[in-house]
């Protein structure tokens, strides 16, 4: 076996292109360059209603419009013996009304973000060994608006089976945001006093673990589990938003300033014939502020022919509320804790929508060659409280 060995290294260099007085053009790896693999164009408008605003106190409207924008690009390089390096970067710009935010002091033009925009930059790098068939990742994000800052790192590591058919993902990330504590009007101290005003700033740290198994169970069935463990600590009540009390007393919403979550889920998918694919999932969540809530989705998706489909998602959720929530005049002067955000009280929600999904990479999307997919996607949602929304998307893939 060692003659074998030796003889085998031998025959490699004597037979190697450069042993041979040849160029290196013409070696078996040739140095890659980058290349653009693909461009992603997201593009969305969506827009609610609802009167449980908690800028108000948990009555009032919850009017607000949203006009998003994502651009993605993806970038390739090819390595030695079936390695690869792939560099995601992304910028989105979120402009949004919201009527409930010009409550804070209705006496102002310049109200805290009546009129905003949120950009939210990232980067991905992924190295793929196909050989090991296992991918580490790494990236950073960062995100701005009026009244707070927020970066963030991640890093993952993926894993496959040697015949694919088994997956294991694992992803940390951690977000540290900087909040503007911004007072209702009537709130705010002598106006020379900054401090009692709105010019701190109080610091709000998420720190998350996502887990992912998947198994392939057969040609037509396809489940995946999925757990995401995070922890906050900071600021995490919204300062401007008010609690009337049964006393009739105003007060800023105050929570503690940790919060542990846990949700776990169930992903499967079945394909049924040459036209119809079926996804859904189940996800349990629960949480230090005594939060529990069940997500139940189910999408058919019809393939109309090779090249496009329609998909009709369904999404049913329902939770309890926080043990710190209490409707407009129900808390208590002296309490600890308060809020009457309705998004920590007890509802149930519907959410019903329509997508339609078009590939063609010969001809192109509208004829033009380089649109390789193009995805439309509008969605209803609704509250048993009353909020309602809309929202449209249009997504491109460039090739």
């Amino acid at each position: 076996m060692k003659k074998r060995i030796i003889t085998a290294a031998l025959l490699a260099v004597l037979f190697h292109p450069k042993a041979q007085g040849q160029s290196d053009s013409t070696s078996t790896y040739k140095k890659q360059k980058l290349k653009i693999e693909e461009v992603n164009f997201i593009s969305s408008y969506y827009t609610q209603t609802g009167d449980n605003s908690a800028v108000t106190g948990g009555k009032g409207t919850e009017k607000l419009t949203d006009i998003a924008t994502q651009f993605e690009v993806i970038l390739t390089k090819k390595g030695r013996a079936q390695r690869s390096h792939q560099f995601n970067f992304a910028l989105g710009v979120d402009s949004y009304t919201s009527a409930s935010s010009d409550k804070i002091d209705p006496n102002s033009v310049t109200s805290a973000s009546y009129q905003d925009m949120r950009v939210y930059p990232s980067g991905q790098y992924t190295y793929k060994n196909e050989e090991k068939n296992y991918a580490v990742t790494t990236g950073l994000s960062a995100s701005a608006e009026y009244d707070y800052i927020s970066t963030g790192a991640n890093v993952g590591f993926i894993k496959n089976s040697k015949d694919n058919n088994r997956e294991f993902s694992a992803k940390a990330s951690v977000f540290l945001d900087t909040w503007k504590v911004i007072l209702p009007i009537e709130l705010r101290g002598n106006p020379s006093d900054n401090q009692a005003n709105h010019l701190d700033s109080k610091p709000r740290n998420s720190y998350n673990l996502g887990l992912v198994y998947s198994q392939v169970v057969n040609k037509v069935f396809q489940i995946s589990i999925m757990a995401d463990i995070g922890y906050q600590q900071g600021l995490l009540g919204t300062k401007f938003n008010r609690v009337y009390f049964n006393n009739f007393a105003v007060a800023s919403e105050k929570l503690p300033e940790t919060r542990f979550k846990i949700p776990i889920g169930l992903r499967a998918n079945y394909f049924m014939g040459d036209h119809w694919v079926f996804r859904s999932l189940y996800r349990y969540y629960t949480d230090s502020w005594n939060i529990q809530s069940h997500t139940f989705s189910f999408e058919p998706v019809y393939k109309i022919n090779a090249f496009s489909s329609l998909a009709f998602p369904y999404r049913f959720y329902t939770q309890t509320q926080a043990k710190y929530f209490k409707e407009i005049f129900q808390h208590t002067p002296g309490t600890e804790f308060y809020t009457s955000d309705f998004d920590l009280s007890q509802f149930s929600s519907h959410m019903f929508g329509l997508a339609y999904h078009k590939t063609d990479t010969n001809r192109g999307i509208f004829n033009i060659k380089r649109i390789h997919s193009l995805e439309l996607r509008y969605g209803y949602y609704t509250r048993d409280n009353g909020l309602s929304s809309h929202i449209l998307t249009l997504a491109l893939q460039f090739k």
